[in-house]
């Protein structure tokens, strides 16, 4: 067998191949001497058909097996002779194409691009700012407040009273389709918040205004994507009496409201909020001090980036802010979208980084180990309530998916990594400070 560079320009390779007739004949045989005592044939004893007979009615489909482990076999040996790792999967074309016949070599055009030679970052002369919040009595208070709002309760408000956005009505109702009730559209003494959405779209609104006793004819569309086939996009008319109209009161905030979020009392409660919020402006400060982490290596590390990886980059980005301005179209049938030199330029980053990144995390030998791959899958599987064991089963079949899933994990992993060798000095901000540079992230 016989490798032979054809082209060498930049990170582009090119080899051709070369399969003996021979060899590929004694890799046949190869396979038929192992197989030949498990084989049976009529007129003959398990073990003892002939070889003649065997290469007759094996031999041409053991070749193809023989020609893909020759060729497998010499890609192997040559990336493991060389130290080139292909940017992806190598192009591979037979010469010769249907005009090959048994009996002549096999001759291979291998063509891939290479990774690049990385070089190596000092991560001790990588200076990072960590910003630092304290859950200070304010924005204790107001987690305090929001928690007492949504434990808040209902009273009823004045004889003749109006009701408004944030009041609850409590209703008997009717739906009708064309005059006739449907399965499914009546309710008795339903309490509904007005403005909480939990009808479909217009149905609250009719009923702000309605005072207790009122009988309020509410019109509405159902949305065409609706859950019930049988009822999307139909008109429909509710006959809605209206009970009662009763205005939210807080709760107290006190031990008995502790108690009701699961603390044995206020201060402890207290004390959950501090470590929550800590946790919530940890995470926000992780984001801001990632960037800078990224922006620092970006400019510390410049190498030759694989013109195909830097091209399927840019289109995914292209592809990803098109449908980021055209939330309303769900396929892909939208013809094709090109690339912009901003996309390129964004492409090229990620790229570098993302080489860069995985050049540290090899060398350091981090690995994202079962459990947390389990982790990741069942957050991602509570997307999918009532599915999660045909997702489960999916992520199981599909290695494209576990790589979604892997690379984030593996990526915080090495980001933390460098965090650790890095030179990080912590700076106490406030809270609205930290919140500024979350949302300039966004702006960049």
């Amino acid at each position: 067998m016989q490798v032979t560079e054809t082209l060498k320009d930049g990170l582009k390779r090119s080899y051709t191949i070369t399969v003996p007739a021979a060899d590929l004949d004694a890799k046949v045989t190869e396979k038929l001497v192992e197989a030949q005592p498990e084989i049976e044939m009529k007129g003959f004893r398990k073990g003892k058909v002939p070889m003649a007979m065997l290469r007759k009615q094996f031999g041409e489909r053991l070749l193809g097996d023989a020609m893909q482990d020759a060729i497998d076999g010499a890609m192997k040996s040559h990336f493991d002779t060389t130290g080139e790792r292909p940017a992806l999967q190598p192009k591979v074309e037979m010469k010769g194409g249907e005009a090959w016949r048994q009996g002549d070599d096999v001759i291979v055009e291998m063509s891939y691009e290479a990774l690049p030679e990385i070089p190596e970052v000092d991560l001790a002369k990588i200076k990072l700012e960590k910003l630092v919040v304290k859950a200070d009595e304010k924005a204790v208070a107001e987690a305090l407040e929001n928690l007492a709002k949504s434990a808040k309760s209902f009273e009823d408000r004045k004889k003749g009273t109006k009701a408004k956005e944030g009041d609850q009505v409590v209703i008997d109702f009717v739906g009708k389709i064309d005059g006739e009730a449907f399965e499914g559209g009546a309710g008795e003494d339903y309490p509904l918040e007005l403005g909480s959405g939990s009808f479909i779209p217009g149905f609250e609104d009719q009923l702000v205004g309605a005072k207790a006793g009122d009988e309020v004819a509410v019109k509405v569309t159902f949305p065409a994507e609706y859950g019930a086939k049988h009822l999307a996009g139909k008109e429909a008319v509710f006959d809605c009496m209206v009970k009662a109209v009763k205005g939210p009161k807080a709760a107290e905030i006190d031990d008995e409201l502790a108690k009701r979020f699961g603390a044995e009392s206020l201060d402890a409660l207290k004390g959950q909020i501090s470590e929550r919020l800590e946790a919530e402006y940890a995470g926000a400060a992780r984001q801001v001090m990632k960037r800078a982490l990224l922006d620092e290596l970006d400019k510390l590390v410049k190498f030759d980036l694989p013109p195909s990886l830097v091209e399927a980059e840019a289109h995914q980005i292209a592809h990803q802010l098109w449908h980021d301005e055209h939330p309303e179209e769900h396929g892909h049938n939208h013809g094709s979208i090109e690339p912009t030199d901003e996309h390129n330029t964004l492409a090229e980053r990620r790229v570098r980084l993302g080489l860069l990144l995985a050049e540290i995390g090899r060398k350091e030998k981090v690995e994202v180990t079962d459990a947390e791959m389990t982790q990741a899958v069942l957050a991602q599987a509570r997307q999918y309530p009532g599915q999660e064991r045909a997702f489960f089963d999916f992520v199981q079949k599909n290695p494209q998916m576990q790589q979604q899933l892997r690379a984030p994990i593996f990526e915080d992993k090495v980001v933390d990594l460098v965090f650790a060798g890095a030179k990080v000095t912590e700076k106490e901000v406030s809270k609205d400070k930290l919140q500024k540079a979350v949302e300039a992230l966004d702006e960049m």
